[in-house]
């Protein structure tokens, strides 16, 4: 999770990977439209594959922390 940093004013403080400007998000996004690991770091030679899977690390642990809402 180190490979996962949030700084103020970057990316309005969203997650980036390693102080990059190449935010979760983005990668999550390319993922999510069927870019495979290696088109995404063709396009973005500077990720490798343990940012990508820091990516996925990242976003499971952030589902995990999702709490369900009961309505009465």
């Amino acid at each position: 999770m180190n490979r996962i940093t949030l700084e103020p004013g970057k990316r309005g403080g969203r997650p980036c990977i390693r102080g990059l400007r190449i935010s979760v998000y983005d990668v999550l996004t390319m993922l999510s439209s069927g870019m495979t690991q290696q088109e995404i770091q063709e396009d973005f030679p500077e990720l490798t594959s343990e940012d990508i899977l820091a990516v996925l690390s990242y976003a499971a642990d952030r589902e995990h922390q999702v709490y369900s809402l009961k309505f009465q």
